[in-house]
């Protein structure tokens, strides 16, 4: 790609939009910044046994600390967004207009090959500063014609799924604004008509989708209604994927209201949550009032997310996809349920709130000065495989534009540079202490505990990962808390969970078939028990069930505590070769005799273990097993036990407190 014509100008640094930034890196002019989407379908819709411990700690780690303490003030979510956010997705424009195809974020050429939405995001990240340019602004000419070239140069890259979709949205807005074709030449424009289709993913006879999870059933209903809006082809497609869509929503989560990743599997994670507000934005953004029963799944989906509200910027806590991702995903869904009038004024009011602490967590932890880009993988920092840094790009981009769009909504819903609610604390603390969600029941029970303790937020997924997840300790039924107890994107460490290696050489855990699962209040404490009647076998893309060994399960959950007790079952005599089970932390300083590790600074003060032989408490930091998406883990502590033949039932147990 060659260099733009120069309008993408100079203007003053970023350090006089608050960011501290004063390297005088060339951003666009302060009034192209968007004041808000001004889309007639926006005001139309703004509704209402003891193991001996070994202390092995490694030299310190260069990392720098991998959760540091935030907590948001009151700016207005409209300031940091325009103020900053913009800003620093601008100054990526910039030099990407500058430099086209040679250009390089931190060292990588974002022209890759490797990231098949890029096309769309740069499309959308173009038109974000573009669209609310007034008529008569002389830059307006230039802007467009870099546009121009931009689109030209890139029709023939890679752009899927959601790409697709970004890229349609980007269309859409230039045609409320009758600036296609200033933006597009003929055959540019008659290219995309062709590539930005639904099709490229869905079996037009069946309707199912062609190697893609099942949230991409709202991409591609969400790129046919733009097609329909665009005039490109009529509402017959966009009805049946919606169909479809709902009939999935219906067959493996019933009554419900929380989609399955997979068919059947169980696999419900952050998508689960999100898609509802995702569906519901689709209709908003194409002119049209959400069915009845989007909307029922809206609001169990904002019940889910208002229990993890926080003024930390922390968002949600288990499965993949997390990072930056875990907080946008609740930002989403509570802007979509306040856009829909399925919130209360307090609940808008927390919403609101957190969606701010969100945008300036983004700007505080998730920008990196130095690069000027988003860190999801440096750092001691780790996300999944398929959002690595060949996506450093698209992923600033896409980011920026959640937080661009849910803040238009956020200003025409009537919080425009408004200060977050002072009754935060207060509107908090009436929220459930608990809150038990259910998303399948059957031949397999399906659920999510959630716990606010002490400031933070707890839970405890009960789900199955399903293929290519299933071993992956983000899926594990363990619990998590931001910035306490985190999984490693694609890890399969035993984190909290035993690994029962056999003397046939086959590995097992108690991770994917859980029945009868419970859930009961004794006072204060909190129980949860379930039952496995098969292992899964580990070493498959998918579940395998293995009959060998049963297992009954029970958490116990009381402030500040939260204990685990396995009991199993052989159901013949059985050889045993080893059993490991893994504990990583950010807190440090180990010290402990027996099967109890106690930790001198950090949330997590203690971790004891029943049932092991042996554990040795040791540095993670340079361990990328212990690399999470926050960062890296402090401490590790490993666990096992030699070989046994078993014959009778056995227990594998531990306890952990906490601040």
């Amino acid at each position: 790609m060659e260099a733009m014509s120069g309008n993408w100008r100079s203007t003053p640094s970023s350090s006089e939009y608050g960011t501290g930034d004063s390297t005088g890196t060339m951003t666009l002019v302060a009034h192209v910044l968007r004041k808000g989407y001004r889309h007639r379908t926006l005001r139309k819709f703004a509704m209402r046994g003891a193991a001996p411990i070994v202390i092995a700690l490694c030299p310190h780690a260069a990392f720098a600390q991998a959760v540091p303490a935030f907590r948001a003030d009151d700016a207005p979510m409209n300031r940091v967004v325009t103020g900053q956010i913009q800003p620093q997705a601008e100054k990526l424009i910039v030099a990407l207009a500058k430099e086209g195809r040679d250009y390089r974020i931190d060292g990588i050429p974002v022209f890759n090959g490797s990231d098949k939405f890029l096309p769309g995001k740069i499309a959308i990240g173009l038109v974000d500063f573009i669209a609310d340019i007034p008529a008569d602004d002389p830059r307006l000419p230039g802007y467009l014609a870099d546009f121009r070239k931009i689109a030209k140069l890139t029709v023939d890259d890679a752009n899927d799924s959601w790409g697709i979709f970004y890229y349609l949205t980007a269309i859409d807005r230039l045609r409320e604004r009758g600036l296609l074709d200033k933006a597009f030449d003929r055959l540019t424009l008659a290219k995309l008509k062709v590539r930005l289709d639904w099709r490229m993913f869905v079996d037009t006879q069946t309707y199912e989708l062609i190697d893609h999870p099942n949230n991409y059933y709202c991409v591609a209903f969400a790129i046919a209604r733009l097609r329909t809006q665009l005039k490109w082809e009529p509402r017959e497609g966009s009805d049946r994927l919606y169909t479809a869509m709902v009939k999935h929503y219906r067959e493996y989560s019933g009554e419900y209201g929380f989609a399955d990743e997979t068919d059947g599997a169980g696999r419900f994670d952050r998508y689960s949550v999100l898609l509802a507000g995702e569906i519901a934005q689709r209709f908003l953004q194409t002119g049209e009032k959400p069915p009845a029963e989007v909307l029922g799944w809206l609001r169990k989906s904002a019940d889910v997310m208002l229990q993890r509200v926080n003024l930390s910027g922390h968002g949600f806590e288990y499965g993949r996809s997390l990072g930056p991702y875990g907080e946008t995903s609740m930002v989403e869904v509570l802007t979509a349920a306040a856009a829909t009038g399925v919130l209360t004024k307090a609940e808008m009011d927390l919403a609101y709130a957190y969606s701010s602490s969100a945008a300036q967590h983004y700007v505080s932890f998730w920008t990196d000065a130095r690069t000027g880009s988003v860190n999801l993988w440096d750092d001691g920092r780790r996300t999944d495989a398929y959002r690595g840094k060949f996506r450093i790009l698209g992923e600033n981009l896409s980011l920026a534009h959640q937080f661009v769009y849910t803040n238009d909504w956020w200003n025409t819903l009537g919080y425009r540079d408004k200060a977050p609610t002072r009754d935060f604390a207060k509107l908090a603390a009436a929220l459930p202490k608990r809150t038990v969600t259910w998303f399948a029941k059957g031949e397999y029970d399906r659920l999510l505990v959630t716990w606010r303790d002490r400031g933070r937020v707890v839970s405890l997924p009960v789900i199955n990962g399903g293929v290519s997840q299933h071993d992956h300790n983000p899926y594990f039924p363990i619990p998590f808390s931001p910035g306490m107890l985190e999984g490693v994107a694609d890890g399969d460490a035993p984190l909290m969970v035993p690994r029962i290696t056999l003397a046939d050489g086959s590995t097992v855990m108690p991770l994917a078939y859980f029945r009868n699962a419970k859930v009961e209040t004794q006072g204060k404490r909190t129980i949860v028990t379930f039952e496995q009647s098969e292992l899964d076998r580990m070493g498959k893309s998918g579940p395998e069930p293995d009959r060998r060994l049963r297992v009954s399960t029970r958490y116990e959950f009381s402030p500040g505590s939260i204990r685990r007790l396995d009991t199993y079952t052989p159901v013949a005599p059985i050889e045993v070769s080893s059993i490991t089970m893994a504990f990583g932390t950010f807190s440090t300083q180990p010290t402990g005799t027996g099967a109890n590790v106690r930790f001198g600074q950090g949330a997590v003060r203690s971790f004891a273990t029943s049932g092991l032989d042996r554990c040795e408490a040791s540095s993670a930091e340079q361990d990328a097993d212990y690399h999470t998406p926050v960062g890296a883990m402090k401490t590790k502590v490993i666990c096992t036990t030699g070989p046994r033949t078993v014959t009778a039932p056995f227990t594998i147990g531990w306890d952990l407190r906490y601040q």
